[in-house]
């Protein structure tokens, strides 16, 4: 037979806290309910709890580490499921199983008919829809309560009864050698209930599959990969059993114009070569769809910001608002005419000694630095 310790994976002294955890991970890892139909996993699961029985309690780990096996055998005072040292009951580990199952099985007593699935919905919206907001007609494809049976599953709308498998709790207790172990009711999968005549329009299930038309608020200031919730908008549960929520997840096309960094928004205009050099004014769109005038200041260099206070977008449930940011484009002519070749040829001798260009001229003269360094 295998050595307790050895089973769990522990030493001979580590404390009760370290076979306790050691215990439950090896029952959550083993438990026939995670490994169906696995006779492997269930001859583990049962050496698992046979020598956490020992292990767990003082006086028989005591006589297990002086005696061995032979302290449960029948001359040594009765295993560990026959009385001498405390016989077991499925309270102890009935209770660790509450612990450690209940949420995963939904409970181990009581009616436990299945929620409804949650859906997802993919939606996308403009950049002015996102700023502005919207309400959206949507349609989709889920399981919804069978307007037959009311839901009940049952033929006429009747109730279902109580199962005789397991008197209503919806799971059954089966011993297997010195301990017992709870399982789902294979009459009503859990449910506690049971159909006699079942609705021929849902089959019994509760829910028939088409298609749901709902109304979706969008909020302004979302932005991409916003998710809403809309609670029991999704499949309708087993049987009356609450429904699951539709989630809408949201992606925000790119805009012709502008570009979205948080509550910012930012537009690039390209201006004249002149307007630059000799400042004037542009006018520029707004995501609300107005516009917006700019002055533009003599000698503007290309990729200078401007900011416009308070019309970027909004920001989600909250009253502040970001900023737009106009980003100006020097713009080279092309296609010139003779005349304004030369015009730009006498543009250029007249500043020939005048300082009219400081960013070119900053940037060669370390570039001459760089070359002499290298000549040194």
């Amino acid at each position: 037979m295998k050595d307790y310790y050895e089973t769990l994976g522990v030493s001979r002294d580590a404390d009760g806290g370290a076979v306790k955890s050691a215990y439950r991970k090896l029952a959550m890892k083993y438990h026939p309910d995670r490994n169906p139909g696995d006779s492997e996993a269930e001859h583990r699961f049962k050496e698992i709890n046979e020598a956490y029985e020992v292990l767990k309690d003082e006086q028989k780990r005591a006589a297990y580490d002086r005696f061995g096996h032979e302290a449960f055998t029948n001359g040594g005072g009765g295993g560990p499921g026959q009385g001498g040292f405390g016989g077991f009951s499925a309270g102890g580990f009935a209770d660790i199983f509450d612990e450690m199952f209940g949420d995963f099985m939904g409970g181990r007593r009581g009616n436990s008919a299945a929620r409804g699935s949650d859906l997802r919905y993919n939606m996308e919206i403009s950049l002015d829809e996102a700023f502005a907001g919207k309400t959206a007609q949507i349609r989709v494809p889920t399981a919804a309560t069978c307007d037959a049976c009311d839901g009940s599953g049952a033929e006429g709308g009747a109730q279902p009864v109580t199962c005789q498998t397991c008197q209503g709790r919806g799971r059954v207790r089966a011993q297997q050698g010195f301990f017992t172990i709870e399982r789902t009711c294979p009459t009503c999968h859990g449910a506690g209930r049971v159909i006699d005549d079942p609705c021929r329009v849902c089959d019994g299930q509760g829910r028939v599959h088409r298609e749901k038309s709902l109304q979706v608020n969008i909020p302004a200031g979302v932005e991409d990969g916003t998710r809403i919730r809309l609670a029991g908008e999704g499949e309708a549960g087993l049987r009356g059993a609450p429904a699951g929520d539709l989630y809408i997840f949201l992606s925000v096309a790119p805009h012709r114009l502008f570009q979205r960094d948080g509550a910012n928004i930012y537009c690039r205009v390209p201006i004249p070569m002149t307007t630059a050099a000799l400042g004037g004014s542009v006018e520029v769109p707004t995501i609300d769809g107005g516009r917006a005038k700019i002055t533009v200041p003599a000698g503007t260099q290309a990729n200078q910001q401007f900011r416009l206070k308070a019309k970027g977008m909004p920001v989600l449930r909250s009253t502040s608002v970001g900023d737009m940011y106009v980003e100006v484009g020097i713009e080279t002519p092309v296609n010139l005419t003779k005349r304004q070749k030369e015009l730009l040829r006498e543009f250029e001798d007249a500043g020939k000694g005048r300082k009219t260009n400081p960013e070119s001229e900053g940037f060669f003269a370390r570039v001459k630095e760089f070359w002499e360094d290298l000549t040194e």
